[in-house]
């Protein structure tokens, strides 16, 4: 066994007591045979024989998916995922080498969170990325698709009569299975706002109705708040609660919030706050004093790209750990996928 199928099997049964251990040796060998984080590194003068905890890593600036090929040694590589963005801007690209992987680090993360996947319809209101043909949140909700083992899970463009009539079945014809719309946030919005009311009426009668957000407005809409956003929709989908996805074309994890834009981290990603002014002063906990700052990520799904991403995003820790954490804002011109809260 290599040191790569070693790593991914210390990845796959990784615990919040071993987090630490098993990130520090994916950094020991990422710092080795990633070149590009190699160079960064070299340029940082950082020894990495004397890292000894998360917070002494360096984390990557995320934009360097954009100017770079980020890989770990010279995998084959079976697709590359691509970044939405304004036309003529530059997108992030984040080469998979194992797809496979991927399908089960992101499964594994959704069930763990809200269990078995054959037990829900899924129905996903993707129109901006199904346009696109190499988007990593359309592979995901494919792959979940495909899990739910449900005739009527699938994916609406702009079909939107079609995706009324098949919730409106579901509320006649309840099988006890949770109905989950997932959806883009400016979609969810269109679709709570252009219907008439009694189009919506039916939703009432799914009590096992879930709706889930995965960020991103992007010129579609004003920006609005997190809280503003999910009054609208928990309003015209009569639900409790607004369900979020917190991920991005540049990482494999993904972490989920099941209402009040509060996430907790999934098992193989932790999140790390850095100083607004200071990036190499990076915090791992609350009791740090950090009231906010720049959201930097370790995610071991990462295994053949880079683990330690320092992104554009704004948060803060929630509660007496760091498992939990709020997305409250993005750095100025930042276009990437994940923020929650100002969307």
């Amino acid at each position: 066994m290599n040191r790569r199928q070693e790593l991914k099997q210390l990845v796959k049964n990784v615990t919040p007591d071993t987090f630490e251990d098993v990130a520090l040796a994916v950094f020991r060998w990422q710092a080795v045979s990633n070149f590009i984080y190699r160079e960064y590194l070299s340029h940082l003068r950082c020894n990495p024989d004397k890292v000894q905890s998360l917070t002494q890593i360096p984390f990557m600036p995320i934009g360097f998916f954009k100017k770079h090929t980020v890989l770990t040694e010279s995998p084959v590589v079976q697709t590359t995922f691509e970044s939405s963005g304004t036309t003529g801007a530059q997108t992030s690209r984040h080469h998979v080498a194992d797809l496979d992987w991927y399908t089960d680090i992101s499964i594994r993360i959704f069930e763990q969170t809200y269990g078995p996947l054959s037990n829900c319809h899924l129905l996903a209101l993707l129109p901006s990325y199904l346009e696109r043909n190499n988007s990593s949140l359309v592979y995901m909700v494919q792959q979940f698709i495909a899990q739910t083992h449900s005739s009527v899970s699938g994916f609406f463009l702009h079909n939107v009569d079609e995706l009324l009539i098949t919730l409106k079945n579901l509320a006649q014809n309840s099988d006890g299975r949770t109905v989950l719309l997932w959806g883009v946030t400016f979609a969810l919005l269109d679709l709570a706002e252009s219907e008439m009311p009694q189009d919506l009426e039916c939703l009432q009668d799914i009590p096992s109705l879930m709706v889930m957000e995965t960020g991103g407005m992007k010129g579609r809409r004003r920006e609005m708040l997190r809280e503003e956003v999910h009054e609208v929709l928990t309003k015209a989908f009569g639900v409790k609660v607004i369900h979020s996805e917190y991920g991005m074309t540049e990482l494999l994890s993904q972490s989920y919030s099941k209402g009040d834009g509060i996430f907790d981290a999934s098992a193989t990603m932790r999140i790390l706050l850095r100083d607004i002014n200071d990036p190499r002063a990076v915090y791992d906990s609350p009791q740090s004093g950090l009231r906010y700052g720049g959201i930097n990520v370790v995610d071991l799904g990462n295994l053949d790209s880079c683990a330690f991403i320092e992104t554009q995003d704004l948060g803060r820790f929630v509660g007496e750990n760091s498992t939990r954490f709020e997305v409250i804002g993005r750095f100025d011109n930042s276009d990437v996928r994940g923020c929650n809260l100002l969307i």
